[in-house]
Parts: structure tokens; C-alpha cells; sequence
């Protein structure tokens, strides 16, 4: 799939990823508030889908208490960022650190022109330059990809579908719901089920697909595919080793899964945001030899 079929297809999977959200809050709110709810979050879900666009790149990093650095505080990471943007061909995106001893990262934005990469403290320490600069291809890669809008939505809207989940236990706890609901209580309690559900499937609906394909286009920003794959093993060694405590929203955005040491086993590898490991590190050894990517006009 060329890059422009490539954006086009993102573009199309956000639009059905905000219709769903939109689905999800309207009969939320008629089975809460009947025909009250269903017009108050009718409103809702139109003022949410507009902030979403503009303002999930700002908000996944504030769910993951990333912080801006500087050239000065990072150089080495600013300078990787610079040199594998200049090969992407997009804007050098913004260089944030978030706190944990975990080793991670991801990247988030609505486009290129308006892009973020966040590593963690611990992704420092552990990775060589070399692996480090490989897990930062992977991030360009989906910044050009322009994976980071539908990602970054999906943080956004699970995140609002879980609010809405809390707010209905203090709603049954309060004893809230109105007469012209039609479930009353029973209807809250079944909601309050199936809000979690409905903001798990929405991060499941982004394709694992894109992570293999920013593996590969990574390595080719890299023209290697060795110090990826070496950093993908240890990452996903540390993370089984290493709790991290990200919001939950916000888990699908990152390069290896941080709650891999709850979910690395068993039936739950089913509900798992990211494809196996040892799937990704075969794919990208599988490659062999690449030319790095030249460096190309500066897309917006």
C-alpha cells in the first residue's frame, strides 16, 4: 500500500473510530438518562469529537505525564530525532521524556507538522545509542505513516469511555438515573459493564498491523534492521520484568506493551494491544540487508 493509500486508510479508520465513540456515548446516554441522556450526550460526543481532533496529541501526553527537554538537557535524543526526521521528510517533531524505570516510548500528534516522541527515563539507561536511535525510527515512522492521529484518538476515546464508567458508579452509588429511564438501576449496572468492554474493543480496533509496518519502515530510516530488533528484545525483557503504571488509555500508543508483565501469557495475548514480540523481531531479521532511506522534502 503506497504512502497515500496508507493515509487515506488512517484517515477512513479514525472517522469510523469517532462514529463508534459516538455510538457508544449516545446509548450510553439513553440507557442512563433516557431521552434527557440521549440528547445531553448527544451534545457531548460533538463537542468530544472536535476536541479530540485538535487536542488528543496534548492530552496523551499529559495521560502520561510527559515532559518537554530540551536540546541541552538531551542532546544525543535531540540529535537522533533531528537526523531521522530529515529522512522521513517530516517536521522535527517534539522531544519529551516521561518519568518510569521502564524502558518505552511512543509518538502522538494529528499530523507530522504537529508531532510528539516520548521516551521514558528508563529507555536511557538500558538501550545503546544505536538501539535507542532504532526505537526512535520506529516512532518517526509512525509519525510519517500518520498513525498518530487514529492512535492518539484512541487513547483520547478510551480514556472518555472510562470517565464515563466511573461516573456511573457514582451514579448507582448516589442513586442517580432519572424517571424516563427506562432500565433505571439494572440499565446504569449494564452500562456500567459494558462502557470497559466497549474501551478495550477500541483499542483493539487499531491495526497491529501498523506496528509491524513502522518496524519495517523504521529499519529503513535506520538502513539497518539489527539495532531494532536488538532493542525490541530488550524492551520486551524489561517490560516482563519491570512494572509500569501508564494510564490505561494510553497503552496501545507505546512500542512494546507496558503491561507485559500482567499480559504476557495465556488467553490474555488475545486482548493484547500489540502483536508478539518474537513475531516482530522474526519480520524484521527476515529483511536483511536495507538501505537507509535518503533524506526527502519536508512534508506538513
Amino acid at each position: 500500500m503506497g504512502s497515500g493509500a496508507t493515509t487515506a486508510w488512517n484517515y477512513t479508520k479514525t472517522g469510523l473510530l469517532m462514529a463508534a465513540l459516538t455510538a457508544v456515548l449516545i446509548l450510553l446516554g439513553g440507557v442512563i438518562g433516557g431521552s434527557t441522556g440521549l440528547i445531553v450526550m448527544v451534545v457531548v460526543a460533538v463537542v468530544f469529537n472536535g476536541a479530540m481532533y485538535w487536542m488528543s496529541g496534548p492530552m496523551a501526553l499529559r495521560m502520561s505525564r510527559a515532559v518537554p527537554v530540551t536540546p541541552e538537557q538531551a542532546p544525543e535524543l535531540h540529535a537522533m530525532v533531528e537526523r531521522l526526521a530529515a529522512r522521513s521528510g517530516c517536521p522535527k517533531p517534539g522531544v519529551y521524556v516521561t518519568p518510569g524505570q521502564q524502558a518505552n516510548a511512543f509518538a502522538c500528534g494529528r499530523n507530522p507538522a504537529h508531532a510528539a516522541i516520548a521516551v521514558t527515563e528508563g529507555i536511557q539507561h538500558l538501550l545503546t545509542a544505536r538501539e535507542l536511535e532504532g526505537v526512535v525510527a520506529h516512532e518517526m515512522a509512525h509519525i510519517r505513516n500518520r498513525d498518530i492521529l487514529i492512535a492518539s484518538v484512541a487513547a483520547m476515546s478510551a480514556g472518555a469511555i472510562a470517565a464515563v464508567a466511573n461516573w456511573l458508579q457514582f451514579s448507582l452509588i448516589f442513586g442517580g438515573g432519572d424517571d424516563d429511564d427506562a432500565l433505571g438501576g439494572i440499565g446504569a449496572l449494564i452500562a456500567m459493564i459494558v462502557a470497559p468492554i466497549a474501551a478495550t474493543m477500541i483499542q483493539l480496533a487499531i491495526s497491529r498491523g501498523r506496528e509491524y509496518e513502522a518496524d519495517r519502515t523504521g529499519a529503513q530510516l535506520m538502513g539497518e534492521t539489527e539495532p531494532l530488533a536488538c532493542a525490541l528484545e530488550k524492551l520486551q525483557a524489561g517490560a516482563e520484568r519491570i512494572p509500569m503504571d501508564p494510564n490505561p488509555a494510553t497503552a496501545q500508543m507505546y512500542i512494546v506493551n507496558p503491561f507485559a508483565s500482567f499480559h504476557g501469557r495465556g488467553i490474555t495475548k488475545l486482548f493484547s494491544t500489540h502483536p508478539p514480540m518474537d513475531e516482530r523481531v522474526r519480520r524484521l531479521r527476515a529483511m536483511g540487508p536495507v538501505v537507509a532511506t535518503p533524506a526527502r522534502e519536508v512534508l506538513q
